[in-house]
């Protein structure tokens, strides 16, 4: 996975903690060090709830209507409506979920996955956009890297070196380990060209346009990229 890919998620994340804690009355947001802290109140003796970082606070601006405050700093004044997300994206249900063998519950989206989504999309002709395999390699890939805490997401690296995993009598830390060489050795066998866009749709979340317009593929073009990803995962996993 690129360095640009893991950054954005990461800035992803931080604009979404910010928009959650900035939606309460009196929030604020404001440069702080090298940073932007976000504090509930005015009052500049409260310690920030969140601090973020440059690229963290870009996302943000992109993401929610900032306004700028006489006494310095920004307050929120609206954010993107839940109720309508991007066209093939799903709505996010933002949650917390104890998965298996886990020792503390992870944030994830309880919502219908993008991959499950789309699966259900049907063309003129009446058939499904996903069949059923290549459904269940997406879905397989999402589960994987959905097992991993949010810390080990985004500080990953991403290199498929050889370790043998997802044995039940793994310690917790060996198994997220494990889960992350597996995730890293399925993109490395879909290899460059075709993983980004898993990388988006699986991992990230997106919208079917969303990665198509990001990863600069021509346009209506995006389903038989994914299509083509998806196969070659399910090789990989040896469904097919």
């Amino acid at each position: 996975m690129s360095q640009t890919f893991d950054q954005d998620l990461e800035a992803r994340r931080q604009a979404e903690r910010a928009m959650r804690l900035l939606a309460r009355p009196g929030a604020v947001v404001e440069a702080q060090g090298g940073g932007y802290g976000v504090r509930l109140g005015a009052n500049r003796r409260r310690r920030p709830m969140l601090i973020l970082d440059e690229a963290g606070f870009q996302a943000l601006a992109r993401e929610a209507t900032l306004r700028p405050r006489p006494q310095g700093g920004w307050s929120m004044i609206d954010r993107p409506p839940p109720m309508t997300p991007p066209p093939g994206r799903p709505g996010v249900i933002d949650g917390e979920v104890l998965l298996p063998g886990a020792s503390k519950p992870v944030r994830r989206n309880l919502g219908e996955s993008p991959i499950a989504w789309l699966a259900r999309r049907r063309d003129r002709d009446g058939q499904p956009w996903l069949t059923p395999i290549e459904a269940a390699a997406g879905e397989r890939l999402r589960e994987d890297y959905e097992r991993l805490g949010t810390q080990g997401r985004l500080t990953m690296r991403w290199d498929a070196s050889r370790v043998d995993g997802g044995s039940p009598g793994l310690a917790p830390v060996e198994r997220d380990h494990a889960a992350r060489q597996r995730v890293a050795r399925a993109l490395e066998a879909v290899g460059p060209g075709l993983r980004e866009i898993l990388e988006r749709i699986c991992l990230m979340g997106s919208a079917l346009e969303a990665a198509e317009s990001a990863l600069k593929l021509p346009r209506r073009t995006g389903k038989t990229v994914l299509k083509l990803a998806l196969q070659r995962l399910a090789r990989h996993y040896r469904m097919v």
